[in-house]
């Protein structure tokens, strides 16, 4: 096997001791039901107030994350691992905070822009790595490059029981929501980045419901000029267009059909997006207790 190859990342993190998709910061002495985990060193509860059903925390006890490669890339065994500052593995999925305040979230980096190797998180291997997907195996690249940062919400899940009576009743994808980050510098693989989501795009792939939250790095010079999709459209003009029909199309040189998409066909704005982020996070709570059945899926 090849040598593993070990970078330092930092992960986006708020460390004050606050709930995923509530405004608020919670007080220490506040009465808390305990209902899930979240990271916090080790893997613990998690705790949500009486007026909600979910939550789990934003605190990272370490806030510093390093990517482990094992194998080489665009090969069968080629992983890449999420490693805590004592060494041991965490999930990209189920580990990294969703929420960091202030409809800020962390976006982790599964196909970096200006690349076509379809690399996703092994949501059925434990500790979830990054992987390059496969068919008949074999290893699965897009037809053409895709024009964006691409990846996953940690802590999100698309809940394949669920019909979504917004989308043509569609039912979840069984991942993590995707997130196309539009800004202008290219990521790498296992980067996580602070993004502010701006628009939705309900993607229909074989009957599947497939989100795609559109946002910006908190980094990128126009980040602050953008903050909903009508930004997009008068500081980005085209992209969301763009972004649509990429995804539309990318499969049509595989002699597959076209993908669809709901909400007629457009993207809907930054509170609807918020919506999705607030309710496929509230399905992955329901997950990781183990309220639905798990199936293959990793929840470590």
């Amino acid at each position: 096997m090849a040598a593993a190859r070990v970078m330092a990342v930092t992960a986006a993190t708020n460390v004050a001791t606050s709930c995923l998709l509530l405004k608020r910061t919670f007080s220490l002495n506040q009465r808390l039901h305990f209902t899930g985990f979240c990271f916090n060193g080790e893997r613990q509860l998690a705790f949500s107030s009486s007026k909600r059903s979910l939550f789990t925390c934003t605190a990272l006890h370490k806030p510093d994350v390093q990517i482990k490669e094992a194998g080489q890339p665009e090969t069968l065994d080629y992983r890449v691992f999420f490693l805590d500052n004592s060494g041991k593995k965490v999930s990209p999925w189920h580990d990294i905070p969703l929420h960091l305040g202030d409809g800020v979230f962390n976006f982790v980096v599964e196909i970096p822009k200006d690349t076509s190797a379809k690399m996703e998180v092994a949501t059925d291997e434990q500790f979830t790595p990054i992987k390059q997907d496969t068919k008949k195996g074999k290893l699965r690249y897009y037809p053409y490059n895709i024009n964006w940062n691409y990846g996953l919400l940690p802590q999100t899940w698309e809940d394949p029981s669920f019909a979504n009576h917004e989308v043509e009743g569609a039912f979840g994808d069984n991942d993590p929501v995707d997130v196309v980050e539009i800004g202008e510098r290219r990521g790498k693989i296992g980067e996580i980045l602070k993004v502010k989501p701006l628009a939705a795009l309900a993607m229909i792939d074989e009957g599947e419901l497939d989100w795609k939250i559109v946002a910006i790095s908190l980094d990128d010079p126009r980040a602050s000029l953008v903050n909903d999709a009508d930004d997009v459209e008068k500081h980005f003009p085209g992209t969301l267009t763009a972004i649509r029909d990429w995804f539309r199309d990318y499969k049509i040189p595989d002699g597959k059909p076209a993908n669809k998409f709901g909400l007629g066909n457009k993207a809907a704005n930054k509170d609807y997006a918020l919506k999705v982020i607030t309710e496929t996070n509230e399905s992955w709570a329901k997950l990781v207790k183990r309220s639905i059945p798990a199936g293959e899926l990793s929840l470590l």
